[in-house]
């Protein structure tokens, strides 16, 4: 991720992140360029999700099925093997 200076446009240096949560983080920078000399925070913050992680989804059927008792585990593999 590039973070521009937004008093002269140089590249800025991330010194220091401050994540305030998973959605929301604050950058401390400063510019790259010694004349400007500029220290800002930018903030960086989830927006929306595009395509949902697959991930995700492998993590709760997982989760679900080990809720299970044995016995709905075998029906539910019994249902799956009949597709």
């Amino acid at each position: 991720m590039r973070v521009l200076c937004r008093s002269c446009g140089k590249k800025a240096i991330i010194g220091k992140t401050d994540r305030l949560s998973l959605d929301h983080v604050n950058l401390y920078c400063s510019c790259s360029d010694p004349e400007c000399g500029h220290t800002f925070v930018a903030n960086v913050s989830f927006s929306h999700t595009l395509s949902p992680s697959s991930k995700s989804s492998s993590q709760l059927v997982h989760q679900l099925v080990n809720a299970m008792s044995p016995d709905h585990r075998l029906q539910l593999q019994r249902e799956l093997n009949l597709l």
